[in-house]
């Protein structure tokens, strides 16, 4: 069920459905909840799935303000307050990861039961010595320019390159959820978190913690997924052969079972 939940000065677009144990799907830059309707349809039987539209992104109030990692982190905690869900599993997809990173920081290990991250590296800046980061001050600076001046070619590539084999229904429906977010809350979160650096957070995290990529390195590299479980205690790293960004899209029922699974242990 769709409801409007009012967190701070923001009203949120929030999936809600099912009962028991509840799972969080948190989406990535510029996305929305809708990249999890596979998921909301097949969790609503066994658990209570939550599944927000961040700060400015899908149908919540697109808002100017507010438009950092560690603040969308701040906005989810609102939102699960407001629904009365405590210690969720939190599946992070791409930006996503990161807000359940700093969800973790900011509220401690005693907040979540457990923590699932999807198809992202601790950092997407090209830093020195640093293999998995793909974006380059030049060009975080000419994906900026494209997205004030051509949001919908800067989609339409994304798009093809989240999916192992693209096509053209799948590509548009994405790409319309992704042009909901106006041009400059696309380019002022893009910088936040492109300039984020997880790495030596993961050592720190202290929960129980899966990690999920596809094996298409078109946008990140899996080996990125195995650095992840090396330095997270006790994490678990399982990939997908037919997805490149959204392996909970294109192999949804293996998806599944891997978050069923790891959610069903985290509870027991």
């Amino acid at each position: 069920m769709t409801q409007e939940i009012r967190a701070g000065d923001v009203t949120f677009s929030v999936e809600d459905a099912g009962t028991g144990a509840p799972v969080v799907f948190i989406h990535g830059w510029s996305m929305s909840g809708r990249f999890f309707q596979r998921q909301l349809t097949h969790f609503a039987g066994t658990h209570r799935v939550v599944v927000p539209d961040l700060r400015g992104h899908g149908r919540s109030e697109k808002t100017t303000r507010g438009h950092t990692v560690p603040n969308y982190a701040a906005d989810l905690h609102a939102i699960l307050a407001g629904l009365s869900v405590e210690r969720p599993v939190l599946v992070g997809w791409s930006m996503g990861a990161m807000v359940a990173y700093e969800y973790l920081r900011a509220f401690g290990p005693d907040s979540v039961a457990g923590l699932v991250i999807v198809d992202q590296p601790p950092s997407d800046f090209a830093w020195d010595g640093y293999e998995f980061g793909v974006i380059t001050l030049d060009a975080l600076r000419e994906m900026n320019e494209q997205l004030q001046l051509d949001q919908a070619a800067v989609v339409a590539e994304f798009a093809g390159l989240m999916l192992h084999e693209p096509d053209e229904q799948t590509m548009a429906w994405m790409s319309a959820e992704i042009l909901q977010v106006p041009p400059v809350i696309a380019s002022t979160i893009l910088v936040d978190q492109t300039l984020r650096d997880y790495r030596e957070f993961l050592p720190q995290i202290g929960v129980p913690t899966l990690v999920l990529f596809g094996e298409d390195d078109k946008l990140t590299s899996p080996k990125a997924g195995r650095y992840i479980a090396d330095r997270i205690p006790g994490a678990r790293l399982q990939t997908f052969p037919g997805s490149s960004h959204c392996p909970f899209w294109e192999e949804a029922d293996a998806f599944n079972a891997a978050v069923a699974a790891f959610a069903a242990e985290v509870a027991s």
